[in-house]
């Protein structure tokens, strides 16, 4: 399977985004997911990283993962382990700073998956930093 892992042609792009903005996929993550465009805010690449694990976007995942806090091997861990979590809801409880003229913000979230047949919930308060201009995913320390 490829990173793209584009199914039906057309089908993924007018349902809805797994991110929950209640947007179209094909107007909402899709552009940050093929490099067409890039997060403006903290919250909207915490929404695209969920997303992307939803789609198992291994690639994106590294790529928006700040250098200072991205350890080595990230992608071939996250290979191995991408297909063991389905993840089902997501539910942004809060945000502060990361904004469009911000150069650090946090999103807190509760983000629901499976393992097998059990559920489970992820809560996390994500720090965000620019990188030249650019969001990434600094680490859940927030």
């Amino acid at each position: 399977m490829n990173d793209s892992n584009e199914w039906v042609p057309g089908q993924r792009e007018s349902s809805l985004c797994p991110c929950k903005s209640q947007l179209n996929y094909g107007i909402c993550c899709k552009p940050y997911h093929n490099g067409k465009a890039k997060p403006e805010t903290a919250e909207q690449l915490m929404r695209s990283r969920y997303s992307a694990y939803f789609f198992r976007k291994v690639d994106y995942l590294v790529e928006t993962t700040h250098p200072d806090n991205r350890e080595k091997g990230l992608k071939e861990a996250l290979k191995k382990s991408i297909h063991q979590t389905n993840w089902s809801f997501l539910t942004i409880s809060g945000t502060s700073r990361g904004g469009k003229d911000d150069k650090t913000g946090k999103v807190e979230f509760v983000a629901e998956y499976f393992v097998g047949s059990e559920p489970h919930e992820l809560y996390e308060c994500s720090r965000f930093k620019r990188l030249k201009g650019v969001w990434k995913y600094l680490d859940d320390k927030g």
